[in-house]
């Protein structure tokens, strides 16, 4: 078992030193689970362990895990990365491949919201390239409903957001 779970680990390591974003636990899992190398519950212990071990780094946005490998995780992937079966390299590297733009997409459009007093709610909406703002909005909003429908939304509609931010804004 002790193996299978390091081969689990060196996936992940693998996965998101292949990327230069953070990817987030469904997508971890996507790819995991889909391909069915292991239960989620297994996926969940690995994680937790690589994150412990700070092999990646975890940073929670809303309802949403988002992990980047560190230097340590890059560096034991340098050192006992060879042991990930070659075709199993070939899946993920194919998978990298077909779902860079959704996975890059997903990671980079960031939705979130916090209290600042019973009615006050604030939401900050951003979508990033390359770790670089191209547009950072903070609204306040009075109840909780709102501001994760802004943050719903802000998924779907960012793009259309964005174009019309752009078009207003420069009209003359």
């Amino acid at each position: 078992m002790t193996d299978t779970l390091t081969t689990y680990k060196l996936i992940i390591l693998y996965m998101l030193a292949k990327v230069d974003f953070p990817l987030t636990n469904s997508q971890l899992s996507e790819f995991i689970l889909d391909k069915g190398y292991t239960n989620y519950f297994i996926l969940q212990q690995v994680i937790t362990e690589l994150s412990e071990a700070e092999f990646i780094r975890t940073k929670q946005i809303r309802n949403s895990s988002h992990y980047s490998i560190t230097p340590a995780g890059r560096e034991t992937l340098e050192y006992f990365g060879k042991n990930i079966p070659e075709a199993i390299r070939m899946d993920i590297d194919t998978f990298l491949e077909e779902h860079h733009y959704q996975l890059r997409n997903e990671s980079e459009t960031i939705a979130d919201y916090y209290q600042e007093k019973p009615d006050l709610f604030f939401v900050k909406c951003e979508v990033r390239e390359n770790g670089h703002p191209l547009v950072s909005l903070t609204l306040s909003v009075t109840t909780k409903d709102q501001a994760i429908a802004i943050c719903d939304n802000w998924q779907k509609n960012n793009a259309e957001v964005y174009t019309y931010l752009i078009q207003t804004l420069m009209m003359k």
